[in-house]
């Protein structure tokens, strides 16, 4: 089944507990801090029933249509038909979001490589995936992530300090498990449910922990409550700020105040290896939508720095071809980052194609450590018209604007209020509250760069530079640690 964007809005309008700025929020589809994004994502949904959009979006099986981004890849294509898929969406858009489902449902994904070991501490465990899984696919569900606890004092266990600082379970019933804490959300405000999951294991040698928990809550259980961040939506006029004001993802403080989870909705409760499985194997599929969003901003950097060089003829000077060829090349690394790691997909222990892992992860090392610095490269090839130009009503009153129609148009071909519109994209994308806001995100929304780092570690296959270099230099079999004479 595919929704439609008025069956989600409906769905959002379910008396949710959401608070903003210290007042409650009434209405998510409304409020106009949140109702750009929802219109966004109530877009996405719009676009898979319009003909020009549905074949490539969507496809049949069973008699049925269902949205290719939620479909377990497989095969190959599955990968090119999502790729294609986001491709259509954000030019339609005309922007970069990042949690609108596509990338989270990935996690749920690696719950199907992971039934196995949650079946060894309870086969309800694992039925619970395989329906949850088919549950979102089948009704279109828009799914988040529940993943970073408020931080506390990490140097102390859980159990030293106020035991809220991390979800745990506080009581068994015979409908489910009962739990408390609180965790930090993109797009919990406007999403039908969450992966709730540990961010870290609270355990050292510990078997069994009430901390080690994970299943499926809805955004509109009793006891969930939000608090959320101010909006850069609605703050400043559209026109100065474009990106802010329609691709602000607000982030919540979802608190769980003795809130159940039905044993049906339950992927593992207190098996401290359970939970370290699905904290280590997270992101296998997760990384790559979240790494090809960067892609996108890649391209936005690279037209606006390419277009303000355009306008004045900067463009022809070998300094700034160089420095637009450093954009190119960062750009192009994640896309051959991207490529290769479908090209190479391996099977998972759950039979999907899963993006190969060492290449996807270094990809996301690359992408997210190297953004800062490219976004001063663009910063510099806009220029510093981006801080000094003025906002659009003085553009727009004749006052002011006849001044700066004349002090901002070019020539025929760029006259001032495209100038405008492109140093107001430019400045929001590179120079704005919102620009600054975007680069913490991807620098910590699928953990920092030494768990980036880590990941490639554990993901890379030493096995091939070591036996190389142990040829090469004439190393003995013992350096091995393998006796002669023994397989």
């Amino acid at each position: 089944m595919i929704r439609t964007g008025q069956d989600y809005r409906q769905g959002l309008q379910d008396g949710r507990e959401i608070w903003m700025d210290g007042e409650r929020v009434k209405d998510v589809t409304t409020h106009p801090a949140f109702k750009p994004i929802v219109d966004v994502r109530a877009r996405m949904y719009d676009m898979a029933h319009e003909a020009a959009y549905q074949d490539r979006l969507t496809y049949v099986e069973e008699n049925k249509r269902n949205t290719i981004f939620y479909k377990p890849p497989r095969e190959t294509k599955d990968w090119t038909d999502k790729v294609e898929a986001v491709d259509l969406v954000m030019k339609d858009i005309g922007g970069v979001v990042t949690r609108v489902g596509d990338e989270t449902i990935g996690e749920v994904w690696s719950l199907i490589d992971g039934r196995d070991v949650l079946a060894e501490f309870d086969p309800r465990f694992a039925d619970n995936v395989d329906r949850h899984v088919q549950n979102i696919f089948d009704n279109d569900i828009f799914h988040i992530s529940a993943n970073t606890d408020p931080k506390g004092d990490r140097s102390l266990p859980p159990q030293e300090q106020d035991p809220d600082m991390m979800v745990h379970v506080v009581k068994e019933t015979d409908a489910g498990i009962v739990i408390r804490g609180a965790k930090y959300e993109t797009a919990a405000a406007y999403a039908d449910q969450a992966f709730l999951k540990p961010t870290v294991g609270a355990w050292t040698n510990e078997t069994l922990s009430d901390y080690a928990v994970g299943g499926i809550i809805s955004m509109s259980a009793p006891g969930v409550k939000q608090i959320c961040r101010s909006s850069f939506a609605g703050r400043t006029s559209p026109q100065d700020y474009p990106l802010a004001n329609r691709f602000d993802e607000v982030e919540s403080l979802v608190i769980f105040d003795n809130v159940l989870i039905p044993w049906e909705n339950v992927f593992f409760y207190r098996h401290t290896k359970a939970a370290q499985y699905i904290r280590a194997t997270l992101h296998r599929y997760s990384a790559f939508p979240y790494v090809h969003r960067l892609l996108y901003v890649a391209d936005m950097m690279i037209g606006a720095a390419m277009w303000n060089a355009k306008q004045t003829g900067l463009d022809k000077l070998q300094s700034v071809r160089e420095k637009l060829a450093d954009l190119v090349c960062y750009r192009e690394g994640i896309n051959a980052h991207l490529t290769a790691s479908i090209a190479l997909a391996e099977k998972s222990p759950g039979g999907l194609l899963m993006p190969n892992q060492s290449l996807l992860y270094a990809g996301r090392v690359h992408g997210c450590s190297n953004l800062p610095a490219m976004m001063h490269i663009a910063r510099e090839l806009c220029g510093g018209q981006i801080c000094v130009t003025p906002n659009a009503a003085a553009f727009h009153n004749a006052g002011s604007g006849d001044w700066l129609k004349k002090f901002y148009t070019l020539n025929k071909q760029w006259e001032a209020e495209d100038r405008r519109k492109l140093l107001a994209f430019a400045r929001d994308l590179l120079n704005s509250d919102y620009a600054g806001h975007r680069l913490t995100f991807v620098q910590f929304a699928q953990a920092p760069h030494f768990n980036h780092l880590n990941a490639v570690y554990n993901a890379f296959d030493f096995s091939g530079p070591l036996d190389f270099v142990r040829k090469a230099a004439g190393l003995s079999d013992k350096v091995t640690g393998k006796v002669a004479g023994t397989n």
